[in-house]
């Protein structure tokens, strides 16, 4: 299927999986430290609104709804609805002092725009998926580079 997606990202950062587990929960806070995270709503008790956006010239419009919020397992999951439809995943795992990280996300594009770009341009939203990890990735370690992030180790 076209535009269908699945996108997996691997990476460790030099904190513990408690610090780091705290500021990925904390998606109020994703557009203080994640640049491509522009702005994020609360909706209800487990559900807000996201806008993205990277190099593309459109931003992207989802709803996240927590499905599963589990620190003891490392374990952080959403049901995506908007431009996307599908989910995304955390899974936290400690290694040593560290935490190594996996980001899966499997999704269908919804929006006209996504839809088209898909045409063709698959190499291009798969590079934009990319860059906004990237993204992420530094300003995570940032963030978590923070005295307020380091007190919750």
């Amino acid at each position: 299927m076209r535009h269908h997606y699945r996108f997996e990202s691997r990476w460790v950062v030099d904190h513990a999986r408690p610090g780091v587990h705290a500021v990925l929960a904390d998606v109020l806070d994703y557009p203080s430290w994640w640049p491509q995270v522009r702005r994020v709503t609360r909706r209800g008790e487990r559900s807000g609104d996201v806008v993205c956006r990277s190099f593309l010239p459109f931003a992207l419009k989802l709803r996240l709804t927590a499905t599963v919020e589990d620190p003891e397992g490392g374990v952080l999951e959403v049901e995506v609805g908007g431009d996307l439809d599908g989910w995304c995943r955390w899974d936290l795992a400690t290694d040593g002092q560290a935490t190594r990280l996996s980001f899966t996300q499997e999704v269908e594009a919804r929006s006209g725009v996504l839809r088209a770009a898909a045409f063709g341009g698959r190499p291009l939203l798969e590079a934009n998926h990319a860059w906004m990890m990237r993204g992420c990735r530094q300003g995570l370690e940032r963030r978590l580079s923070e005295p307020a992030a380091r007190t919750a180790r």
